[in-house]
């Protein structure tokens, strides 16, 4: 038997990336909500099993990881949703005249066909 030690603060910021384009967009959404950062996080949901969930927030909840992304965005990452996210890069990205945030999240196996919802490999 082994045992995996996880450093919350330390794998959190490997876990979770933003480019710039997507710290950018992030950032004029939590102040055209009058907040302070995004909150992330991963809950049970859809026809494939779990769902990214993004709030723009004043305060981390009890736990969260704090990551400062590029133009100051502050990203509080729900620790219970680490072993999903582990090197996730949200990036922004333009399909023709539409731009979309995008999860590239190397764990995820399958996703639904309308992209709400995905799962990950077992590890």
């Amino acid at each position: 038997m082994s045992v995996e030690i996880f450093d919350v603060e330390k794998d959190a910021k490997i876990a979770v990336s933003v480019t710039e384009s997507a710290a950018a967009h992030l950032l004029k959404q939590v102040q055209l909500k009058g907040k302070s950062a995004v909150r992330l996080s991963v809950k049970e949901s859809g026809c494939t099993g779990f769902m990214y969930v993004m709030e723009e927030v004043d305060a981390p909840e009890t736990g969260d990881v704090t990551i400062t992304a590029a133009n100051e965005l502050k990203l509080f990452v729900d620790p219970g949703s680490l072993p999903y996210l582990r090197g996730t890069e949200l990036d922004m990205v333009q399909q023709g005249v539409n731009r979309n945030l995008q999860f590239n999240n190397p764990n995820v196996s399958v996703a639904c066909g309308c992209g709400e919802s995905f799962d990950i490999a077992a590890s």
